[in-house]
């Protein structure tokens, strides 16, 4: 079965444990200590990842605060941080979490942290082609735009 295959049959029917694991490695990593910062870096590394979530959701508009928010709902975004990235949000809890991993130095801390990326990598998948079927001038904005980490990824 090939990728779109997949994603056409089960896509929606993952989203929601997709979400659900998301959620619970990031509660393990709180609760085991290892997601927030301590010492200045670290706090302001995660108060930017914060800013950057918050100016993305406003950006988005409210459709964002719903775990299984629709991206293709109310046109393509491309203003505010979705002119540099195309999944803002995404990136602003990949360097939160992270952040919080690389200063905490634990194995559980690294395993819960590869657990939250893969669920986000997979939810970049599954929103990316939705929204590919919805709006053809989505590969040219893909083209221009990294997914999470300017100029790299």
């Amino acid at each position: 079965m090939t990728t779109d295959a997949f994603l056409e049959r089960y896509g929606k029917l993952l989203s929601t444990p997709v979400f659900a694991v998301l959620v619970l490695a990031i509660v393990g990593l709180f609760y085991t200590h290892n997601l927030l910062g301590h010492g200045p870096v670290s706090i302001g590394l995660q108060v930017m990842a914060v800013l950057l979530m918050v100016w993305a959701r406003v950006t988005f508009g409210l459709r964002s605060f719903h775990y299984a928010a629709n991206p293709t709902a109310g046109g393509l975004v491309t203003t505010g941080p979705y002119r540099y990235l195309r999944h803002p949000i995404y990136a602003a809890i990949l360097l939160f979490l992270w952040t919080g991993v690389a200063v905490n130095a634990s194995p559980l801390g690294v395993a819960l942290g590869l657990a939250a990326t893969a669920m986000l990598a997979l939810r970049i998948v599954f929103e990316e082609r939705l929204v590919r079927q919805l709006y053809p001038e989505y590969d040219d904005y893909a083209r221009r735009t990294k997914r999470v980490i300017p100029f790299i990824l």
